[in-house]
């Protein structure tokens, strides 16, 4: 991250979390989504209560997507945005990458199964095996706090065609101080009980703090907003979901990049 072009407050939020969490984005998380790649989206449903596909279903709404485009989902685990966006627009040309060949494998034979095909990609998306200006839209849902959030940002602005749209959506840390530490307590009884129940590897249980510790020192979603703005998109639009625990971002690349 080139430390001059941002506010010195995502220079140290970005610092802070690199810091914290560099081991586990390493090593362990490969573990953990290795693990629970069989039963990754029923465990998601159990832990959200049941709200995490109404979400996924107005997050979907809101892409706007035509005929022909070329699109992509950075860690795209199984899939499921790629199926939902290929069923709204059948002819897109649907990319995936994901560092997970495991969440990639269970993907692929969902999308086999439904009779799709998105073309798929193991790599870290730090650097994306991609081309300049190659895609018209491009999505990240649920995964961007596990990661160099600045660098994973510019790289989809890189592989962005001029006026190439951005969506993206994730688990955030709430504004509201309240909000905030219900919310914890609420995640620290559910991850622990999801991972009892769907039996959950030791690399899975070794994991449960940290992703309550990795929101602490995330973004809301007016920050994160506005660290799209410093990155360079433009028309930044933040929305808001399940009091400030979740939300949706559209972003666009300037026509003139």
């Amino acid at each position: 991250m080139n430390s001059e072009r941002y506010a010195a407050e995502f220079v140290i939020q970005e610092s802070t979390r690199e810091n914290q969490f560099r081991s586990i984005w390493t090593h362990d998380l490969v573990e953990v989504f290795s693990d629970v790649a069989r039963y990754y989206d029923r465990a998601n449903n159990v832990a959200a209560l049941w709200t995490i596909n109404g979400l996924r279903k107005k997050f979907i709404a809101g892409i706007e997507l035509h005929s022909g485009q070329k699109a992509l989902d950075v860690c795209a685990g199984t899939n499921v945005i790629g199926i939902d966006l290929l069923t709204k627009q059948p002819d897109l040309q649907m990319y995936a990458v994901d560092r997970s060949s495991a969440m990639q494998k269970v993907g692929q034979q969902r999308a086999q199964e439904r009779g799709l095909h998105i073309d798929s990609t193991i790599s870290d998306v730090h650097k994306l095996p991609f081309p300049d200006n190659h895609f018209d839209v491009v999505t990240l849902q649920y995964a961007s706090r596990h990661l160099r959030v600045v660098e994973v940002f510019e790289e989809i602005k890189r592989v962005l065609k001029p006026g190439g749209h951005f969506y993206h959506c994730d688990m955030l840390r709430p504004a509201n101080k309240v909000i905030e530490e219900i919310y914890y307590l609420y995640l620290r009884a559910s991850v622990g009980f999801t991972a009892w129940l769907f039996g959950s590897g030791a690399a899975s249980m070794n994991c449960k703090t940290y992703f309550i510790d990795a929101l602490r020192v995330f973004y809301s979603v007016d920050e994160l907003s506005e660290l799209l703005r410093q990155i360079g998109f433009v028309d930044v639009r933040g929305t808001s979901k399940l009091g400030g625990t979740v939300g949706f971002h559209k972003a666009v690349v300037p026509a003139d990049k």
